[in-house]
């Protein structure tokens, strides 16, 4: 059984989404600040943890800081409806989705099951037979072991990156509009697409080798994003020309 810590400070979001999630099935741990969350992080690690930005003391994205320089554990943020760069530097920082309040609980457990069957922690789903690993461009990735480096080097991805990373991998040379990214990455039918504009900022800034100017993910202008591989772009050959017409005889009369 998934366990999940929810982290918010008001008692009766913290019930409610308790009651909720644990009526889909999840075991949930409960705490009201930062201290007590990493506390109950470290001694039980999270399945996921829902976290609430604006936290007493230690605030959701230090919390958010810690939890992921310990482990690659999935992170749903609660935010405020204004609060649009909290909600960015969440994602910078690693979040893995966001919902802002109010929100339907309904929508919020429907988000964790989605992030946790990308995160590979589904026990319930079927089994089938393993993807191959991806390479282009001198990156390697692994589906199956959610692994992924870069000339021999490991690339610390996030869960997003990671899904992102390998869905314009598995579509090289064809340009992907945002809304398409979120539907077929996040799972979202609708949303906020400055979650992919950072997302694809912040993978960039891990396999470009100058992320302000990028030759793997391009950004097509009015469409969205497209991944190129340098190395699969063969010249074309130039053009033979065609052979000088032979010289016609003179005639002998």
């Amino acid at each position: 059984m998934h366990t999940i810590l929810v982290v918010d400070d008001d008692p009766t979001v913290a019930e409610v989404v308790t009651g909720y999630l644990e009526r889909a099935g999840f075991s949930v741990d409960r705490a009201a600040d930062g201290p007590e969350a990493l506390r109950l992080a470290a001694a039980c690690p999270p399945s996921l943890v829902v976290l609430d930005l604006m936290l007493p003391g230690m605030d959701g994205l230090e919390v958010c800081r810690r939890l992921r320089a310990t482990a690659p554990v999935p992170v749903i943020m609660l935010t405020a409806r204004g609060d649009e760069d909290d909600r960015i530097l969440g994602l910078e920082i690693g979040a893995d989705d966001y919902v802002t309040k109010p929100f339907s609980p309904r929508e919020l457990v429907l988000r964790v099951e989605s992030v946790l069957r990308r995160h590979g922690g589904d026990q319930g789903r079927a089994t089938g037979a393993a993807e191959p690993e991806l390479r282009r461009a001198g990156i390697t990735l692994d589906p199956a072991g959610r692994r992924a480096t870069k000339a021999g080097r490991p690339l610390a991805l996030t869960l997003r990156e990671f899904d992102l990373l390998a869905h314009l991998m598995r579509h090289p040379g064809l340009a992907i509009g945002r809304e398409t990214l979120m539907h077929d990455v996040w799972g979202w039918e609708f949303g906020d697409l400055s979650t992919v504009t950072v997302h694809v900022r912040r993978l960039r800034g891990k396999i470009e080798d100058d992320p302000a100017r990028p030759r793997l993910i391009r950004t097509v202008w009015g469409v969205g994003y497209r991944f190129d591989d340098p190395a699969s772009v063969e010249a074309v050959p130039a053009p033979v020309p065609a052979p000088a017409p032979a010289p016609v005889p003179a005639d002998p009369s």
